[in-house]
């Protein structure tokens, strides 16, 4: 690393976010953290983080998040990392119409949002890098899990296309795609199952006490999985790097079903999708 680089993140409660500002932290970086909950901004701070509010689902606290950060910053930001999201389960044909459109608020709306708030002022300053925290779930569909699978392949299609548009702007794109990771994804996941999903009138019930089991595992659920700092280590390198990559799997999943999905046919790899 050169010199420490201003950086604003989002989601960092807990998880992928938090270990990703604790870590760019420690190693010298200008970390403004940012979180929905006040109680989560109160901590933060007092563990010696700048941090501010903010809801991605509120365009209004996107605005005034941007307000302050550039206050804080000296209008300046170096790398922007759209970690921020949430994972509604469900069936396809159990998701409402709000439901998905409450999935979107925030992992793709919001992210967009406040995304293309910053991009003027990196265009200003002649440079900027912006990260942006998708899934194995950005690459491959996988049953129950539709809204996630919406969301991300959409994120997915925004940057890649923003990619293009920047093209000699000095404003590098890069995707994380995770697969597993040990967060508390999955209780929240479970909270907005139980908020929004109808199961006792579902045609996929049955389906639903499974999911229901797996995501009540305390600890990791499935084979391969890793800590959020394998999620950090790479943000690091897209931060310091030179020359940052546009996509960094983690985990052997992804890598996995990222070369499947290359290679088999598309009913193939439904079976093998099917089966997980």
């Amino acid at each position: 690393m050169d010199t420490p680089k201003t950086v604003f993140i989002t989601g960092c409660s807990t998880g992928i976010g938090y270990v990703t500002a604790l870590e760019l932290k420690k190693r010298g970086h200008n970390v403004i953290a940012s979180a929905r909950k006040q109680a989560d901004i109160d901590r933060l701070q007092n563990e010696g983080f700048i941090a501010i509010q903010l809801d991605l689902a509120d365009s209004l606290s996107i605005k005034n998040a941007v307000a302050k950060f550039l206050a804080l910053s000296q209008n300046k930001i170096d790398v922007l990392f759209n970690n921020g999201a949430f994972g509604q389960p469900g069936a396809v044909e159990d998701l409402t119409r709000d439901v998905l459109k409450f999935q979107f608020e925030t992992n793709v709306f919001g992210t967009h949002e406040l995304t293309n708030l910053f991009i003027p002022v990196m265009r200003k300053q002649g440079h900027g890098r912006i990260i942006y925290n998708s899934s194995i779930l950005g690459l491959v569909a996988m049953p129950y899990r539709g809204a996630y699978n919406a969301s991300k392949y959409a994120l997915e299609g925004l940057a890649d296309t923003l990619r293009l548009e920047l093209k000699g702007s000095n404003i590098s794109i890069s995707l994380i795609e995770p697969g597993p990771i040990l967060t508390n994804f999955r209780q929240n996941s479970f909270n907005l199952y139980k908020k929004h999903i109808d199961k006792e009138n579902s045609f996929h019930k049955a389906a639903y006490q499974a999911m229901e089991e797996r995501l009540q595992i305390a600890g990791a659920a499935v084979p391969f999985t890793l800590p959020a700092a394998a999620v950090a280590h790479k943000v690091i390198h897209a931060v310091e790097a030179n020359r940052p990559k546009i996509h960094y799997y983690v985990t052997f999943p992804t890598y996995l079903f990222a070369f499947l999905k290359r290679m088999l046919p598309v009913g193939w790899l439904d079976f093998l999708l099917g089966k997980i």
